[in-house]
């Protein structure tokens, strides 16, 4: 049925509580800071709304909470490439060490030595923020592969089921672009768009095992995140009801802030732990394809991009420097 095991999955998330308790500050205070500034904007234009009739006020609350959401969304999105190289790439790093069973320090210290690590292979945060979107933008067309086939096979309605699957792989594929990061920080790469382009041709000539795990998980993590989605609609309603003029709307999207919070803090890193184990042990003692290296090239003009960019940081590195090798 699937290619990982949950037990060995939710072993590594409990050796790695420091980070995952890190997570859980992280994404529960983004959803928090939500609740806030959109409550600061609803009560802003609560005040503002006395200056006319009830209409009026109902009005000047919603939009104001509309634009605290908008606001704090904004902060966000900028910081997003930060949250990647500090939360997700650190635990990455220290998941590695797991699957690799080498020593790993405990309490603060583990996350102290994740950020070294990281920091050594991605010396700045944009540099992995970069790598990691050619990375998505890749993945997704190794997954439209899947559509392509459906749509010329001779089947009734297979176009429409191509449609259905691909967009269902969009989802699972979420879970495929931090395991090739993985790849860059266990191989020691410097080169770190070389060693993400080695790592692509790998999970593309892999696909159908990869993309199978990660239906999988898709699967058992959003039906996950739409239990706790429901559970929580009763405590974000109350939220929404003690803000001024109560805004109508604001309890399912809190609830499903809430449900994100809870799938980015404990289901992603599950879900991460799982593709990794299915990765390097498909890849083990493989060699990069050139004819998927081949196909890459002609489906997707960011592994295009992120070949120029591995051939452009190979010319500038230092003669002897080291490069990623197949694991």
């Amino acid at each position: 049925m699937w290619d990982f095991s949950i037990g060995g999955a939710l072993g590594m998330m409990v050796r790695t509580l420091p980070f995952i308790l890190m997570r859980i500050a992280v994404y529960f205070g983004i959803t928090l800071g939500y609740i806030l500034v959109t409550g600061v904007g609803a009560g802003v234009g609560y005040g503002i709304g006395g200056f006319g009739d009830e209409g009026f006020r109902a009005g000047t609350t919603m939009w104001g909470g509309v634009a605290g959401f908008a606001i704090f969304g904004a902060i966000m999105y900028w910081a997003r490439e930060y949250i990647l190289y500090l939360v997700k790439a650190g635990h990455i790093a220290v998941l590695i060490d797991l699957i690799d069973g080498n020593p790993m320090p405990e309490g603060r210290s583990q996350i102290s030595h994740a950020t070294a690590v990281v920091k050594q292979r991605f010396p700045q945060a944009s540099v992995l923020f970069g790598v990691d979107q050619l990375i998505k933008g890749v993945v997704r067309a190794v997954s439209g592969l899947v559509r392509g086939v459906l749509t010329i096979l001779p089947i009734p309605g297979a176009q429409q089921l191509g449609g259905i699957i691909s967009a269902f792989l969009r989802v699972a594929v979420g879970f495929v672009d931090e395991v090739i990061l993985a790849y860059a920080i266990r191989t020691n790469a410097t080169n770190a768009w070389g060693s993400a382009q080695t790592a692509l041709v790998l999970y593309a000539q892999n696909y159908k095992p990869m993309l199978k795990n990660a239906a999988w998980l898709a699967i058992i993590v959003y039906g996950l995140s739409v239990l706790v989605f429901i559970v929580m609609l009763a405590p974000a309603a109350l939220v929404v009801y003690l803000m001024p003029g109560a805004w109508a709307a604001g309890g399912v999207v809190f609830a499903l802030l809430f449900a994100w919070s809870v799938k980015a803090a404990l289901l992603e890193p599950f879900a991460i732990a799982c593709m990794m184990q299915v990765y390097f042990k498909t890849i083990e003692g493989q060699q990069p394809n050139p004819e998927w290296e081949a196909k890459l090239e002609q489906m997707s003009g960011k592994f295009r991009k992120l070949k120029e960019r591995a051939f452009a940081d190979s010319a500038d590195a230092p003669a002897g420097a080291a490069r990623a090798q197949p694991v």
